[in-house]
């Protein structure tokens, strides 16, 4: 605690589930481990320096003498500066646009980065679950040996206990969490699929995403597939067309619905009404329904369409109403009534300067 180095990384794009945009780390010099949080703007800078003093101070029970950081604004407003005057804390900045004067922090802040594009990449996981992706880089690098402390681990140089590894696993993994009996039926699957996180802060056990349910698990009891990984994309994909079909079928509902106005007037019509992705074949077999059912009636805008009745298969019936829906020639649209109304519309058009589409 004799000099702790900080720094902030960001802004981060995109923004995490939490709108968190920033990374503020803490370094100790002597041990080099790292505390991480994460910040919406700058200005929360501050507040999070007082938590980690209340914290840190109490593990060894030494107080923080020197901070060493940039000159950036949230690190010499007025209340920063009296907070550390008025708890005996020595200021260390940098010169400006000299970003190696504080070169711990600096390197620190790009290997995190490095590390968290990696483990991200690997398995394909999300870039907005980076905040999980940083702490369980910090994590791994408090628990990995390092140059700057010699024979030992940061964890180890700070808490004087060698920490244990052997649950480390592949971050973005597929893994199986159990489910407690007391939260399932007889016939409800004993496990669910998750992706791995990381390790919880605040218990002994891991944390665990489910990309179905969109639902965050901290639980130990786990089974782990480091080979496997979820598929990001087909699902997002799946997902995707699940709700076109949907909107589909509610497109589908509107069109039988206008349809029943038509079909009172002329119910022994057969018409193909086709939209974007799917057809619809509402003939007159169609409209004979069950008792109990609902008649689908042609809708409005179909009453110009014109079909035969000698024509029975579906490719005769698209080039019917191809051919005799609109007109060939002029003298056949100059004789239709709907030819006639749009040239009028058009006219009326020009005459008032708008734009015919």
């Amino acid at each position: 605690m004799q000099l702790i180095h900080s720094d902030i990384c960001g802004p981060i794009n995109p923004t995490s589930n939490g709108n968190k945009r920033y990374i503020l780390i803490f370094i100790d010099d002597l041990s080099r481990k790292v505390w991480v949080y994460f910040l919406v703007e700058k200005s929360e800078a501050f507040d999070v320096f007082k938590k980690f003093k209340a914290l840190v101070e109490k593990q060894p029970g030494v107080s923080i003498q020197i901070l060493r950081t940039d000159k950036g604004g949230e690190y010499t407003s007025k209340e920063f500066v009296e907070f550390c005057n008025d708890q005996g804390i020595q200021r260390q900045l940098t010169v400006s646009y000299t970003p190696q004067q504080n070169g711990v922090a600096e390197r620190k802040n790009q290997t995190i980065i490095k590390m968290v594009r990696s483990v991200l990449t690997e398995r394909r996981v999300p870039r907005f679950f980076w905040p999980e992706a940083v702490n369980w880089v910090v994590h791994i690098l408090n628990r990995s040996p390092t140059l700057a402390v010699k024979n030992i681990t940061p964890e180890e140089a700070w808490s004087g206990m060698k920490p244990f590894v052997s649950y480390f696993k592949t971050f973005g993994c597929i893994e199986f969490v159990h489910v407690p009996d007391k939260k399932r039926s007889k016939l409800d699957d004993k496990s669910v699929k998750c992706v791995l996180l990381g390790v919880s802060e605040e218990s002994k056990a891991y944390r665990l995403y489910d990309p179905l349910n969109k639902k965050i698990y901290v639980s130990r009891d786990v089974k782990f597939q480091e080979d496997a990984a979820w598929e990001w994309d087909e699902a997002e994909t799946n997902e995707a067309k699940t709700n076109k079909m949907i909107d589909a079928s509610d497109h589908s509902e509107e069109i039988c619905l206008a349809a029943e106005e038509v079909t009172q007037t002329n119910p022994s019509d057969a018409v193909i009404i086709s939209t974007n992705s799917n057809a619809y074949d509402i003939s007159r077999t169609a409209e004979i329904s069950t008792e109990g059912r609902r008649v689908r009636k042609p809708p409005a805008w179909m009453r110009d369409y014109v079909i035969g009745e000698d024509l029975t298969n579906e490719e005769d019936i698209n080039f019917a109403m191809f051919a005799g829906a609109d007109p060939v020639t002029y003298n056949q649209a100059s004789k239709s009534q709907h030819w006639r109304y749009a040239m009028d519309a058009k006219i009326q058009a020009i005459q008032r300067n708008d734009t015919w589409v």
